[in-house]
């Protein structure tokens, strides 16, 4: 499975001939970032917010492959969505590696949802805090899924992000083999040991 990250909390996964796109952002809803042309099979949205939503962005192949698919209802605070409404976690199995992307979680998972998700290779997890959980919950959502490879997402860095979110840092002090290549595209491999990546992120204008 090959991941790219587009900056906030958008990526696309590939394994094989499938390809899926997580959370594409709207034109100007994310300071710094700018989404560039992408064509999935699929696109998968966690919820509504211009941020997260903007699936005219993806342009579609045609094919509809079916995939395992696990998805939880969630809330995107901490108030059973009395602030900000509901949030969409997906679990996806690809080429026998099982990705999940949280969205914008806002609470702890339960132990009923921990249970349901199962084996998880691959976690795209918020850590900026304010709309989401913050570094030190997913510090523990991470030790209750014990995924193989860490992403963290929806955070602000040098030139991008929302001036509400935190950086990556404490999530990264938190971290068992941190690592901070400089591309953002990583490889996943069920030989290597578990680790937390922090993909580079494409940044407006950047070739």
């Amino acid at each position: 499975m090959r991941i790219t990250w587009y900056g906030h909390s958008c990526f696309k996964i590939e394994a094989g001939d499938v390809s899926v796109v997580f959370d594409p952002y709207r034109p100007g809803s994310v300071p710094g970032l700018e989404l560039p042309p992408l064509t999935a099979d699929v696109c998968v949205c966690s919820h509504g917010h211009d941020d997260h939503f903007y699936p005219q962005g993806v342009t579609r192949t045609g094919r509809d492959p079916v995939l395992p698919t696990t998805q939880l209802a969630t809330y995107h605070d901490d108030q059973r969505g009395a602030l900000r409404g509901k949030n969409l976690v997906t679990l996806l199995e690809l080429g026998g590696v099982r990705a999940v992307h949280l969205g914008d979680l806002g609470h702890p998972l339960s132990h009923a949802q921990i249970a349901r998700l199962g084996r998880v290779d691959v976690l795209m997890i918020p850590v900026g805090g304010f709309y989401t959980i913050d570094a030190a919950a997913a510090a523990a959502v991470q030790d209750a899924l014990h995924p193989s490879l860490t992403l963290p997402m929806h955070y602000r860095g040098d030139g991008f992000g929302m001036d509400v979110l935190s950086t990556v840092d404490d999530f990264l002090r938190l971290c068992d083999n941190a690592e901070t290549p400089d591309t953002n595209v990583v490889d996943f491999s069920a030989a290597a040991r578990p680790r937390t990546v922090m993909l580079k992120c494409p940044l407006k204008g950047r070739p």
